[in-house]
Parts: C-alpha cells; structure tokens; sequence
C-alpha cells in the first residue's frame, strides 16, 4: 500500500508518498480502505517532530479517516465487510489501508456521503469529552470557544447551540468571524483586534464565560482565568501559543474555577472506546437528522498532502482540509 511518510521531520515538503507494507488488522481491529483523511494540528506536530505516536501505533500520520471495511479481524462482532464508516485513531489516516480498533469507528451518518464523514471523528471526539464529559456545559451558559472558525471551532458552535447554549468565538478575520456566526455563534470576537477578556464579560453582563474551550495553551492562560465565570471550566486541548505559563492561583480559588488539559492521540484504547460510544449515543442522531454538519474547507488529493498541511499552518482555512484518495 501507499502512504505519507516522514523520512525527517521538517517542513511540509518532509512528508513523502511512499510504498509501504500493507497494514494488517489485529486482535479486536477492522481493516479499513481508506477514501479520506483530514488535516489535524497534531499531525503537523509529528511532521516536525514534535508529537511521536504512540507505541504500537502507525507511524504514518493521520488521526481521524473514512471508507469501508475491508476486512474483520478476530474477535471482531457488530460490523461487516463493505460497511462504510469514519474512525479515530492513533494515526495512520494518511495511507490507503489503516487497521483500526473496533471500539472507535463509528457508521457514516445518514445523508453524509462517505469522503466527508472523515472530518467528524477527531473534532467531534475531542469537542464532546471535553466540553460536555469533563467540563459539563449545561443549556443556558455560555461558552466560549477560541479558533471558532477550526474545524474544532465550527463543531464545538454547533455542538453547544444544539443543547441550547449561548457561544462566544474569537477568530482573526471578518470573514472566519461571519462563517461562525452562520452556525449560530452569538458572539463574535476579532482577537487582532478586541480583547476577549474585555467582549466576554461585556456579553455576559459581567460574568465571564462558565467554560473556555482552548488551543492556545500558556498565551492565554492567565487572560483565560481572567475570563472566566464563577465555578467556570477551562478546557486546554492545544499548545499553539507555548507550553509554559503563569496564572493568579488566588484568582482561580477565588472564582471556584477548575483547568482541565486532554489530548485524544495517547488515551488507551478503552477510554477512546468510550468517548466514541458516548458520540453515538448523544451526537450521531443529531448528524443522522442534519442538524449538525461537518465544514469542509477544500478538499486535496491525499499524495499533496504537503499542499494541505501549508493551508492549515497559515490559518486561512474555515473547517476542516480534507485529504482524498484519488
């Protein structure tokens, strides 16, 4: 089979179409043909040589795919070969085979062709067990979500406007800005140009927002707290503004305030087996019945996958870049 492979980490142009040996379903697993990835944060880490998989998983990056069941491996029950699903995985989307645990695919949803469905797995995922398992967004409090016009952005507007939330975004152009708004944001933030701190409280008569959805990490940490309602959650999901920060530790008491920080790529498989049964159960027939759809920006052929990676380092992409099999 082919894949992308990353001789040495770098730039786009590290990531090379390559010849490699085929993939092989396992105990517990589903060999799936591959018809499309999407373009994650994480992968672009592992491109540099920041964010190595896990051990046993494929090296090939590639953290969420769609297509159809090639073959069943052992002790597999519940699915069939030819059936057409989308899954989150450990890596290895970025290939035309990838052997995938059971417990974390998911059918594509009804009225989705197949090829979208692969910009659902990891943004869904990582939306639901941190906004709604750990941080418990209830109807009526506001969140707010930075990068509202990320593929994780636009799912998480969607996700919470659904259980009738109110959501804050900040995104860095008019344009990403009206894109979220068109999803149901109710308020819109230009970070280059407003204060987030300032807009939020401002919006929510002084309260500050009950959960913070982040991919800032140390930038926005203090300005975060800072944020924050009474008894507010703050959800660290990203690191794209640094590693290490500093926060008001008196502020965080004084607010009854909690941080949580996750990542999906390292948890072991029982735990992504139940955040994906915990998808399906809550979010799929919200998908199944159109109320909730995926963003696709543009799509690539998965080979360019340098081409893609470019578009996503530079921020101008709404949603999620898919990459297509050809």
């Amino acid at each position: 089979m082919y894949a992308i492979t990353i001789p040495e980490p770098g730039g786009p142009e590290a990531l090379v179409w390559s010849e490699v040996p085929d993939a092989v379903a396992g105990e517990g697993e589903v060999l799936v043909d591959v018809v499309a990835s999407a373009v994650n944060r994480a992968d672009i880490l592992q491109r540099q040589g920041f964010y190595n998989p896990p051990p046993g998983a494929s090296p090939y990056p590639g953290l969420e795919c769609s297509g159809r069941i090639a073959e069943i491996g052992p002790g597999v029950s519940g699915w069939a070969v030819g059936d057409e699903v989308c899954a989150l995985l450990a890596g290895g989307g970025y290939a035309e085979k990838v052997a995938v645990p059971a417990g974390q695919l998911l059918p594509v949803p009804k009225g989705l062709d197949v090829r979208r469905a692969a910009a659902l797995p990891e943004v869904v995922c990582t939306v639901w067990s941190n906004v709604f398992m750990i941080a418990h967004l209830r109807p009526g409090e506001t969140l707010l979500v930075h990068g509202g016009s990320s593929g994780i952005g636009t799912m998480a507007i969607q996700l919470a406007k659904a259980v009738g939330a109110k959501v804050a975004v900040t995104a860095g152009t008019p344009e990403q800005l009206d894109r979220c708004a068109e999803l149901g944001a109710d308020i819109l933030i230009n970070y280059r140009e407003q204060d987030f701190v300032e807009e939020v409280r401002k919006a929510t008569d002084g309260a500050g927002a009950d959960v913070i959805l982040d991919n800032m990490g140390a930038k926005y940490l203090d300005r975060n707290i800072q944020a924050l309602a009474v008894n507010g959650r703050l959800a660290i999901i990203g690191m794209q503004g640094g590693v290490k920060g500093e926060l008001n530790i008196a502020t965080l008491l004084n607010k009854r305030a909690a941080i949580s920080a996750t990542s999906l790529r390292a948890r072991p498989v029982g735990e992504k087996t139940a955040i994906v049964a915990a998808v399906r159960e809550h979010v799929w027939p919200l998908v199944d019945a159109g109320h909730i759809r995926p963003v696709v920006d543009r799509e690539l052929p998965m080979s360019d996958a340098a081409a893609a990676h470019r578009i996503v380092e530079e921020s101008g992409h709404i949603g999620k870049v898919l990459l297509v099999r050809q």
